[in-house]
């Protein structure tokens, strides 16, 4: 396109040159000058190349006396290019006091003098010198005050400052912030106990694409988690939870904060009710370990709850902890044991060797619990698990999980003697 924009003016000017030379030869015209009493006559088509020829030769005689500022001038940028090129590879290697000392003399002399000071103002400060970091900085304000505010606020996150990199962003001269500087505010914010403000963030942050989807779904589940945990009051917790998309509600670490908070402040069937309805539309262990430990009443509505389930996942480990822990909180300890047998069976792990434990000091049967409590440990610690004296505790075990198992529904009966 451009090579036909090229040819095309070209022509024209062909064109118009022809026409006017015609013009000339039919008419050659005639040009009178009078200058200081002197007289100087010549025709048009004369006087027209005399005035090309002066402005050519002034032309020519301008850039001779430009060339050696021109060829300086080129020469520097070449060498502040080359400076800056080497300053990014040597930070690139972690040579960081190289680099700063490139990139500062590139920044002296290029024009790219904005990205050659902020990475000098990181290579200071990877290294561990604030004192010439902030120099940096304070150069690079004069200039670039969004790209200064940026780098202070990344800076004050990495040393966990997130009041100095809030006051570093909400400089006047620093808006309206990139999606770099949102995203980090979003960040300050949440590190500084703020996610709800955080999480308002989240709709610049996807219509800039400033990360991307899979990350700011990762971050919406775990800011509205956050931001219900620090919610004040009753009335906050249900307005934060109510302004919930549907998606983000049935994400299993969300409700578990909403049912925890709410158990904190006395809701206790709308901590309970929310995990069941998390559950019933999309299993997590996580849940269903929590809804068993939640210090809150509805101790025989949850149990029966959690024997509906089992009929559904006879084999899950967190809800036959659940189970032992509902019935523990009942006073039906035998009930709860065999159920933490089972359970330590399907792989329960140290949880169900401590509530084993529990169980064993309530029953004022000291050896074992001290054996529960040495076997929780030795299960978090992958080590192996020790017996009672003359019968194996791990037998007695697998002879209850045996016994469920041959139910002729595959349910195990939790109730009774």
């Amino acid at each position: 396109m451009n090579l036909f924009r090229s040819v095309l003016f070209w022509l024209v000017l062909a064109v118009l040159g022809a026409l006017l030379a015609q013009v000339l030869l039919q008419d050659p015209g005639y040009v009178l000058v009078r200058f200081r009493g002197s007289d100087y006559q010549t025709t048009v088509a004369a006087g027209m190349a005399l005035l090309l020829a002066l402005i050519f030769g002034v032309a020519l005689l301008w850039s001779l006396l430009r060339l050696p500022f021109v060829v300086w001038t080129r020469r520097r940028e070449r060498r502040a290019r080359a400076q800056l090129i080497d300053g990014l590879n040597a930070h690139q290697r972690g040579e960081y006091q190289r680099a700063e000392q490139l990139l500062k003399q590139a920044a002296e002399q290029g024009e790219a003098t904005s990205l050659a000071r902020t990475l000098a103002a990181r290579a200071a400060a990877a290294r561990g010198d604030d004192a010439a970091a902030a120099a940096h900085l304070e150069t690079l304000g004069e200039r670039d005050a969004t790209s200064q505010a940026l780098v202070r606020a990344d800076l004050a996150l990495a040393r966990g400052n997130p009041a100095d990199a809030l006051t570093a962003l909400d400089a006047p001269r620093a808006q309206p912030l990139p999606p770099r500087g949102l995203q980090l505010r979003a960040e300050a914010l949440a590190a500084s106990g703020r996610s709800f403000e955080a999480y308002g963030l989240l709709g610049a942050l996807r219509q800039q694409q400033a990360l991307p989807t899979t990350r700011l779904d990762e971050l919406q589940a775990q800011w509205a988690a956050q931001s219900l945990l620090q919610a004040g009051n009753a009335s906050e917790l249900a307005d934060r939870w109510d302004g919930l998309p549907q998606g983000v509600q049935t994400t299993a670490s969300v409700v578990a904060a909403y049912a925890t908070r709410a158990a904190a402040m006395g809701w206790n069937e709308a901590a309970t009710r929310s995990l069941e309805h998390a559950l019933d539309r999309q299993w997590d262990e996580g849940l269903v370990e929590l809804y068993g430990h939640l210090d809150v009443a509805r101790l025989e509505e949850r149990r029966t709850q959690a024997e509906r389930w089992l009929q559904a996942h006879p084999s899950s480990p967190a809800l036959l902890l659940a189970i032992a822990r509902l019935a523990q909180a009942q006073g039906q300890l035998p009930q709860a044991e065999r159920t933490l047998h089972r359970a330590i069976a399907q792989g329960a792990g140290s949880a169900a060797w401590e509530t084993l434990g529990d169980i064993a000091v309530q029953s004022s049967d000291e050896p074992r619990a001290r054996l529960a409590y040495a076997n929780a440990l030795r299960s978090q610690r992958g080590e192996p698990l020790l017996d009672l004296p003359g019968r194996d505790l791990r037998q007695q075990i697998a002879d209850t999980a045996a016994i469920e198992e041959r139910d002729a529904h595959g349910i195990p009966r939790l109730r009774g003697g």
